[in-house]
Order: structure tokens, then C-alpha cells, then sequence
């Protein structure tokens, strides 16, 4: 009676063991990846290829299976301190925007390619920023910008990964270079200011020029000028007023007189 009973709680317990292996061995199999994931399946070492998104059944013990995030991945690159092609020496840093294009490249090809992307980042930016004036890194940041996608993008290729944008963030220059610049944007900025002011002379000389001419050629013009100009005098608080005799005026006069003279 006792031997039934072990018997039967032997049985029971095997029937409950096999049961939690197969529950086991079929949570494995059933592998559950979403829209933004792919898995990578290894089969005995070989490559099956990228599944998913979904229900992904797999063979337990003989697959293994690697997932890859395929979203926007943002690398934030290190201050990296550079000399530029004119001697100057800066801190500057980026930001690299990429995902995964094909799951299994960046599986295969490189061991780990976000590390990879950020050391190659690096290495481009101060590549570029270096062959660079100084000028040309202050001016020209959407064509430098431009210029470190492209070659990030040309070599990350083969990992299966696309590099969508590249941004510098942050261009830190020495002290002394900065006073530096402060002097040349002032030094700039009054030279602009004097040669503003330099064809504002040349453009009032040409409009005197003008009304002198004008004068000259109508006597009526020069009277009503002396007479704004008489207006203008009295107008003024002065205790002491000149008033300019017109030369019409006098010429009889000294006409006559010199008339006399060579008499």
C-alpha cells in the first residue's frame, strides 16, 4: 500500500518535471520582438539571419539570438582639443544621429558598433575641424557639419549602419584669442563706421556742388538762399548780427571807382 503511494507520487512529480521543461523549452522557442527591435538568429554558430517584428520561433539550445535597437541612436562625442590648419588651438564637441539599417551587418561586421561609431566619430571631427582655419570653423559650420557626415557615413557603411546628422555643439578658443577677436570685430566696426561717414561728406560736397552750380546760373536762387540765410541769423539769440552785403550790390560802386582812377 505504501509502495503504491510512492509509486504514484514518483509519477506525479516526473509528469509536474516534464511538464515545467516543456513550459520551459517553449517560452524559449517563442521569442516576442517589437516593431522598433530585429533579432539576430545564430543557428550552431552560422549565421540564419534578422527576424521580426513579432512572433519569432527559434530552436532552444542550438539558436542564439541577438536583439538590435533599429532607433535613432543620439552619440554625444567627447571635447575633443584640436589645432586648426592656422596654428590656433580649440576645444570642440559633437553630436552624431545614426540607426541600424541591417540588423545582421552590425551583428557581424564589428564587435560593437556604437562604440565603434563613437571612437570613429572622434577621429573625424578632429580630422576635419584640423584641416580647417580657424575663420573657416567659425563661419562655415554647416559645411563642416556636412563634410564629418559624409565620411562618417562613407565608413560606418559597411556595418550596416546610416549616419543621418552630425552637429558641432559647443567651439571653446583660449582667452587670448578671444580679446583677440574682440579687438578685430572693434577695429571692423570702425572702419565701417568711417567709411559711412566718408561717403557721407562725398555725398553732401556733391549736392553743395550742385546747388553752387545752380546758384551760379540763376541769380534769383542766390537771393532767396541770402534771405534764408538772414532768416536763419535772426532767428538765433545773439546780441551781435552780421548781416552779408551782396556783391551786386557794391560792383557799381567799385566799378565807378576804379573808372576814376584811370582817369
Amino acid at each position: 500500500m505504501i509502495i503504491d503511494a510512492v509509486e504514484m507520487i514518483l509519477s506525479i512529480g516526473t509528469s509536474f518535471g516534464f511538464l515545467l521543461i516543456a513550459v520551459f523549452i517553449l517560452a524559449s522557442a517563442v521569442k516576442v520582438v517589437p516593431e522598433y527591435q530585429r533579432v539576430v538568429v545564430f543557428r550552431l554558430g552560422r549565421l540564419v539571419g534578422s527576424k521580426g517584428p513579432g512572433i519569432v520561433l527559434v530552436i532552444p539550445v542550438i539558436d542564439r539570438v541577438i536583439r538590435v535597437d533599429l532607433r535613432v541612436v543620439t552619440l554625444d562625442v567627447p571635447v575633443q582639443e584640436v589645432i586648426t590648419r592656422d596654428n590656433v588651438p580649440i576645444k570642440v564637441n559633437a553630436v552624431v544621429y545614426f540607426r541600424v539599417m541591417d540588423p545582421a551587418f552590425s551583428v557581424v561586421e564589428v564587435e560593437n558598433y556604437i562604440l565603434a561609431t563613437s571612437l570613429l566619430s572622434q577621429t573625424t571631427l578632429r580630422s576635419v575641424v584640423g584641416s580647417a582655419d580657424l575663420d573657416e570653423v567659425l563661419s562655415s559650420r554647416e559645411k563642416i557639419n556636412s563634410e564629418l557626415q559624409k565620411i562618417i557615413d562613407e565608413r560606418t557603411d559597411s556595418w550596416g549602419i546610416k549616419v543621418s546628422a552630425v552637429e558641432l555643439k559647443e567651439l571653446e578658443l583660449p582667452e587670448s584669442m578671444k580679446r583677440a577677436m574682440a579687438k578685430q570685430a572693434e577695429a571692423e566696426r570702425e572702419r565701417r563706421a568711417k567709411i559711412i561717414n566718408a561717403e557721407g561728406e562725398l555725398q553732401a560736397a556733391e549736392k553743395l556742388s550742385e546747388a553752387a552750380k545752380q546758384m551760379e546760373t540763376s541769380t534769383i536762387t542766390l537771393q532767396l538762399r541770402y534771405l534764408q540765410t538772414l532768416r536763419e541769423i535772426s532767428g538765433d539769440k545773439n546780441s551781435t548780427t552780421i548781416f552779408p552785403l551782396p556783391l551786386d550790390l557794391v560792383k557799381p560802386f567799385m566799378d565807378r571807382f576804379f573808372r576814376k582812377d584811370e582817369a
